[in-house]
């Protein structure tokens, strides 16, 4: 009881005693999440993985248990086609899977992942991963649709990737050759550049090498030309010489 109430005792004051329990909440458990994809495709006579992974709160645990279920195409009922229990897988002695299931799954890296092998059109139809991760076990399964094709058509996802991908291959294509050819400029205009200054370096040595002889081939003109007048007055002296001694001798 929550409270309980004492009757006084005639001519003794009223005494009410009441008794409190404490309210204690607890906080409901975190539900477990399953992952599938929404569809695969597959080729008559090849091979499929559906995948399936899960998020816990808990550790995983050792009593973890994979279940798949399969509802063919316009079917209304659902049928175990595997169970994963106790480390061990089993294949449901049901069914067209029987035989064709393979476990591919890794409970320790949360993975509950089968592959169906030698695919047929009979195949189409959605398969339900359920887990349970006790204590963890409330939660809700994922579904994953089949469609089995003659030849697996290119989804119009891959296209638009290629095509992304091919435009921006091109781009950086053009880019690269753009800052190769303007490399190779550069570069040649630098080999230009240091061939002026080379020759306007060896011009201006040159200039001064000229000016330099220049330079010392004017006094050894002036002396020569002094030489020349000394001689030329030598010559015209002795030329007076020899006359005036002709005079005289006449």
């Amino acid at each position: 009881t929550k409270g309980s109430t004492v009757a006084p005792s005639q001519g003794q004051p009223t005494h009410i005693i009441s008794l409190e329990w404490p309210c204690v909440v607890l906080s409901p458990a975190q539900a477990i999440v399953v992952y599938t994809d929404k569809e695969v495709h597959g080729a008559v006579g090849s091979q499929v993985t559906l995948h399936c992974s899960f998020w816990s709160s808990e550790w995983v645990s050792d009593d973890i248990s994979f279940t798949w279920r399969y509802q063919p195409e316009g079917g209304r009922d659902a049928i175990s086609i595997f169970h994963y229990a106790k480390g061990q897988p089993y294949i449901d002695e049901v069914g067209t899977f029987k035989e064709r299931i393979q476990w591919v799954g890794d409970p320790l890296w949360k993975d509950g992942s089968i592959v169906i092998h030698n695919l047929d059109y009979s195949d189409n139809g959605t398969f339900t991963c359920d887990v349970k991760n006790p204590p963890d076990i409330v939660g809700k399964t994922s579904q994953v649709t089949l469609y089995v094709f003659e030849k697996v058509p290119t989804r119009y996802g891959v296209v638009l990737g290629a095509v992304i991908g091919g435009v921006l291959g091109g781009v950086l294509l053009l880019l690269l050759l753009f800052y190769l050819i303007r490399y190779c400029w550069l570069r040649r205009q630098a080999a230009l550049q240091r061939r002026l200054s080379a020759m306007e370096k060896g011009k201006l040595h040159k200039s001064v090498k000229d000016s330099s002889k220049r330079g010392r081939q004017t006094p050894v003109l002036y002396a020569m030309l002094d030489h020349s007048r000394s001689t030329k007055a030598a010559s015209e002296k002795k030329t007076k010489g020899l006359g005036e001694s002709r005079k005289d001798k006449k």
